[in-house]
C-alpha cells in the first residue's frame, strides 16, 4: 500500500445515460490506478443532470460494472448486494449525485452574476442557431454573439415582462489566452475570443456540464482531473470558471481516444462496447483491467501481462501516450486465454459454473472438474467451456452427423468397436498406459494403422472427431461409462 496522501483526490464522473462503456472504464481505471499509486482518494460521482436521458437503471449498471471490475471507490454512492441505495452516499463531500446538489450550483451562479461575470440570456434556441448560421456565412466562429450580454437593466426588465424564459451565460473574457499544462500533452494554449459565452444554468435551473463539474471538483477538492481528450475543448471554459470564482485550478490530464480496428472512434459497430457485455461474453475482470491499461499506457519494457498490484505500483501519468490506441478484440481474447490457463482447475470450474448452468449442465463436483482439467488448454473464453466439456459431464451423447457417417459407418468400424468393447471390459488396471497399449495391439492384430482403431473409439465415446487426448479422455470416463457409450454407438449402427 502507498503512504496515504490526502492531497491527491481524483474522480470518475460518468453520466447515467447508458451503461459503462470501454472508454469510460479506461478513464475510471486510470483514475483508480493514479489514486492507488499515489495513496490518494478515488471518488465516484454521478453526473445525472441530463433530465431526459438519465435513468436509475443506468446508475445501477455503472455501479455493477465498477464492482465487477474491482474498481472500488473511497467516496461516492452506496452500493451493496448488487443494488445501489438511492440518495445514499459515503464521503465527506457528498451528496455524490449532481441532482442532489442544485443549491450549490445556484449559489455559485449567483456569485458570478453579482460580480458581473455571468448574465441572464433570453434568447431562444432558434435565435441562437440563427446567430451561428450568420457567423458561419461571415466566416466567423459559429458561436453565440453576446446579444443579452449587452442588455441594460431596463431591457432585461422588458424581456422579463414579456415572460421570456432565461438561462444564465458565463461572460467569457473577450481578450487574452487560457494557458495550462496538461500532464499528458504538455503546454496548451487557447484564445479566449474564440470561446463563446456558454450557458452555465439552463432555463430549467439545471446546471450544464462545464459549470457543474467545476463546482463539484472544487467542492470535492479534486487535485487531478484525468479524462478522455474529447473533453479537451471544455477545459479552457472550465478554467475560466475556476478563475472567475477564485477557486484553485486542478491539474489536467487528457487521455488519447480509443479507436476501432478501422481507425474510427470505437463504437458499437466494432463489437461490444458495454463492460457487462464482456462479462457475459466470458471475459475475466482482471483481463479487462489489464487490457484497458494497455490502451494508452505502458511500461518502459513494454510489459503486457500485469497483476492488479503490478499496475498500481508501475502506473505513472507520464507514461500515458498522446496518440490514439486501437482496440484489438483478437488480443483481448488471447489475453483472456492466458489468464484462464493460469487458473487452478477448482478456480476455473467456479468461474465456468454460471455458463454451465445456462446450458443446464452440471456445474460442480469431481466429474466437472475432471472434464475441465482435460479441456482447459483450449478455452479462451468462459463461454466456450460448456461446448468443450458437455459430452464429458453428461451421458446424453449426441453424435455429430459428419463424424458418425465418416468414421463409424466406415468399412470395418463396427467390428473394431465390438473387439474394443471385449478387450476394454477385460482391461485392468483401466489407465492411460493400458488403454493406449490395448488400442495399438488391436491395430497390430488386425493389420491396420493405429488411426483405424483410434478414430472409431474417439467418435464412439465422444460423438465427435476432436477433443482431448484420447487416452486421458477414456481413463476419465472410466470403464463403465466408456463401455456404455460404445454400446450406444453399436446400437445406432
Amino acid at each position: 500500500m502507498s503512504t496515504p496522501n490526502p492531497s491527491i483526490r481524483v474522480r470518475f464522473a460518468p453520466s447515467p445515460t447508458g451503461f459503462l462503456h470501454i472508454g469510460g472504464a479506461r478513464t475510471a481505471l486510470f483514475n483508480w490506478l493514479f489514486a492507488r499509486h499515489m495513496g490518494g482518494t478515488f471518488i465516484l460521482r454521478i453526473e445525472d443532470t441530463d433530465e431526459v436521458r438519465s435513468t436509475d437503471e443506468s446508475v445501477t449498471g455503472i455501479l455493477e460494472s465498477m464492482e465487477w471490475l474491482g474498481l472500488d471507490w473511497d467516496e461516492g454512492p452506496l452500493y451493496t448486494g448488487g443494488k445501489n441505495i438511492p440518495n445514499e452516499s459515503r464521503g465527506a463531500y457528498g451528496p455524490y449525485f449532481q441532482m442532489q446538489r442544485l443549491d450549490l450550483y445556484k449559489t455559485a451562479c449567483d456569485r458570478l452574476i453579482a460580480a458581473g461575470k455571468a448574465y441572464p440570456c433570453y434568447c431562444t434556441s432558434e435565435e441562437v442557431e440563427k446567430m451561428r448560421e450568420i457567423a458561419l456565412l461571415a466566416k466567423r466562429p459559429p458561436k453565440y454573439d453576446g446579444t443579452c450580454r449587452r442588455l441594460n437593466a431596463e431591457q432585461r426588465a422588458a424581456k422579463e415582462a414579456e415572460g421570456r424564459k432565461k438561462s444564465i451565460r458565463f461572460a467569457t473574457p473577450q481578450e487574452g489566452r487560457t494557458i495550462f499544462t496538461d500532464l499528458v500533452r504538455g503546454s496548451l494554449d487557447f484564445e479566449n475570443a474564440l470561446l463563446e459565452d456558454f450557458v452555465i444554468l439552463k432555463t430549467s435551473g439545471i446546471p450544464t456540464y462545464n459549470f457543474a463539474c467545476v463546482i463539484d471538483d472544487a467542492h470535492m477538492k479534486i487535485s487531478h482531473v484525468i479524462r478522455g481528450d474529447d473533453h479537451l475543448s471544455n477545459t479552457p471554459r472550465q478554467i475560466l470558471v475556476y478563475q472567475a470564482l477564485e477557486l484553485a485550478v486542478p491539474q489536467f490530464a487528457h487521455l488519447a481516444m480509443i479507436l476501432g480496428s478501422d481507425g474510427s472512434r470505437l463504437s458499437k459497430r466494432h463489437g461490444a462496447t458495454s463492460v457487462m457485455e464482456y462479462k457475459d461474453g466470458g471475459y475475466l475482470p482482471e483481463v479487462m483491467l489489464n487490457y484497458l491499461a494497455l490502451l494508452g499506457w505502458g511500461t518502459e519494457d513494454s510489459q503486457q501481462l500485469f497483476t492488479r498490484q503490478d499496475m498500481v505500483e508501475k502506473f505513472l501519468l507520464e507514461r500515458c501516450g498522446k496518440s490514439p490506441s486501437t482496440f484489438d478484440p483478437t488480443k483481448l481474447i488471447w489475453m483472456n486465454g492466458e489468464y484462464l490457463r493460469n487458473k487452478t482447475v477448482p478456480e476455473l470450474t467456479a468461474l465456468a459454473a454460471p455458463f454451465l448452468q445456462q446450458k443446464n449442465l452440471p456445474s460442480s463436483g469431481p466429474i466437472v472438474e475432471g472434464a475441465i482439467a482435460l479441456e482447459r488448454e483450449k478455452a479462451k473464453l468462459l463461454t466456450e467451456i460448456p461446448g468443450l466439456v458437455d459430452f464429458l459431464i453428461t451421458d446424453q451423447l449426441e453424435f455429430r452427423e459428419e463424424a458418425f457417417t465418416k468414421v463409424l459407418k466406415a468399412p470395418g468400424a463396427k467390428e473394431i468397436l465390438d473387439e474394443l468393447a471385449k478387450r476394454l471390459a477385460a482391461l485392468a488396471p483401466f489407465d492411460i498406459a493400458g488403454i493406449e497399449a490395448l488400442c495399438k495391439t488391436l491395430a497390430k492384430d488386425r493389420g491396420v494403422k493405429n488411426g483405424a482403431i483410434f478414430h472409431p473409439l474417439r467418435v464412439a465415446v465422444s460423438g465427435r472427431t476432436e477433443g482431448p487426448s484420447l487416452w486421458h479422455m477414456v481413463e476419465y470416463l472410466g470403464k463403465e461409462r466408456t463401455l456404455q457409450r460404445i454400446k450406444k454407438a453399436q446400437e445406432r449402427l
